[in-house]
């Protein structure tokens, strides 16, 4: 699993999103090719509706950190990467 920093613009008008915003996100990805995990990343965040993506910061999460219950316990959105392939969270600046 990967751990990726990344911004992406909007877009268009969502919310409280307006077309051009540069938004922050951390992206978690259940892939063990960093260049896939990349790809999925960015695919994940164009498909939510964001261009331009850039990713700042990439952490590899070994197994042993994946199959500790403690670990999972305390991050859920690792949880939901680890049910469902992936979890985006974007951040309010």
């Amino acid at each position: 699993m990967y751990i990726f920093s990344a911004n992406g613009t909007a877009r268009v008008d969502r919310d409280d999103i307006k077309k051009g915003d540069k938004k922050p996100f951390i992206v978690y990805i259940d892939f063990l090719d960093l260049f896939g995990a990349e790809q999925l990343c960015k695919i994940y965040l164009m498909r939510a509706g964001f261009t331009d993506i850039e990713i700042e910061k990439r952490k590899f999460v070994e197994e042993k950190l994946r199959k500790d219950p403690r670990v999972i316990e305390a991050d859920k959105a690792m949880q939901a990467a680890i049910e469902g392939g992936y979890m985006i969270q974007m951040f309010d600046e």
